[in-house]
């Protein structure tokens, strides 16, 4: 098993820039004895799921799929979506088995795709929540779960600092304070969110398009700005098309209403959506949970101090993703603004997911204590 676990794995990986707002799965089909005859993995969303990608490879291979184990990374589908159900196409192509490593926390799911095989005759088997197959499905899943169980996008945080915690020097310069392959590694974690989110600070400041350039990708991910005053600039480069043509929505979150100004970011593609918090700003939880409903999983923040401290007061952020760069610069702007906290406790407490050297530059990925409880078993 051990073996199909790591084939399931990197099967399922091969769908993390491309199935999103789906799930990233994988599946392999044996024969009773073990004999590999087909895999497949989850196409772009309204394309064929792991499942029936296996099947149309077994039958590429010749073979006969009636009898056969099926291994697959998480629960198969068993409602009408973008797609009929995959429970449906298991069952009408005669498998013997199948082995879940996780079960799938949509509500329309949900232990329904492995009931639906049972009562067809289809022995079902689900590996152990402590499984390597089963934890390695959650969390290359944890957007999909935490937009399934929460209502809201798992929120990834990324910020570049000197190893002192400065992010740019006084008089605003900031490019490039990592290096080339850190920067590269930057648009990788872009490239498999669902959209990423950034402030009218930056979009001022910075005039940035926040497309992945630095990474190979299928698709762009979608664009999110909180811009409480409308003050986005027609001229912006948010508004380009990205270099590889991918289309892409842009969604700007405000808190204000004007309606020429409305009209000006509407003509040239931009959805606005007013979310107003009673205090001249965006209602940041909202705002979230309108993105969980438009199908975003993971969110990639890549803001100012002031929006990232705002995130991190408002206790939204689930994970940072922090590149710090092998130099001191003294006076400067920060990672985040908030406070100040009274209590070293009261402070936002992490738990180190790994540290890695990318280039010159240490990438050092950190979890909120218990954000991903909502994981669970889900067996």
């Amino acid at each position: 098993m051990s073996c199909i676990s790591e084939q399931l794995k990197q099967l399922a990986l091969q769908s993390l820039r491309l199935s999103n707002p789906n799930p990233r799965v994988g599946c392999v089909i044996t024969t009773p004895d073990g004999r590999e005859i087909g895999t497949g993995h989850t196409q772009r969303a309204g394309g064929p799921h792991a499942e029936v990608m296996a099947l149309r490879d077994a039958q590429a291979r010749g073979e006969s799929v009636v009898g056969a184990t099926v291994y697959v990374t998480l629960e198969p589908c068993s409602h009408h979506g973008r797609t009929p159900p995959c429970c449906d196409a298991l069952i009408a192509a005669g498998v013997g088995k199948v082995v879940i490593a996780a079960g799938d926390p949509n509500p329309l799911v949900a232990g329904q795709g492995a009931e639906r095989l049972r009562a067809a005759g289809v022995a079902v088997e689900w590996l152990p929540a402590d499984h390597e197959a089963a934890r390695a499905s959650r969390e290359l899943n944890i957007g999909f779960f935490s937009r399934m169980v929460r209502r809201t996008p798992w929120v990834r945080m990324k910020m570049a600092s000197s190893m002192d915690g400065v992010t740019a020097l006084d008089n605003g310069t900031s490019q490039w304070i990592t290096g080339e392959a850190a920067r590269a590694d930057g648009h990788a974690w872009r490239a498999r969110a669902c959209a990423v989110l950034t402030g009218i600070g930056t979009v001022l400041e910075d005039d940035p398009m926040l497309d992945v350039r630095l990474a190979d990708t299928p698709r762009q991910p979608h664009l999110v700005v909180i811009d409480s005053r409308l003050q986005t600039p027609t001229t912006a480069r948010l508004f380009n098309t990205p270099a590889n043509g991918l289309p892409r929505q842009l969604w700007i979150y405000h808190a204000v209403r004007d309606a020429e100004r409305e009209a000006a970011l509407q003509t040239l593609g931009a959805t606005l959506i007013p979310m107003p918090s009673g205090h001249g700003k965006v209602d940041l939880p909202a705002m979230l949970g309108d993105l969980a409903r438009r199908e975003v999983n993971e969110l990639h923040v890549e803001a100012g101090h002031k929006l990232n401290g705002s995130l991190l007061r408002e206790g939204l952020v689930d994970e940072i993703l922090l590149y710090l760069a092998p130099q001191l610069l003294g006076k400067g702007a920060g990672l985040t603004d908030f406070g100040p906290l009274q209590n070293l406790q009261d402070g936002v407490q992490l738990a180190y997911e790994s540290v890695d050297k990318v280039g010159n530059d240490l990438r050092i990925l950190a979890r909120r204590q218990g954000r991903d409880g909502f994981l669970g078993d889900m067996t």
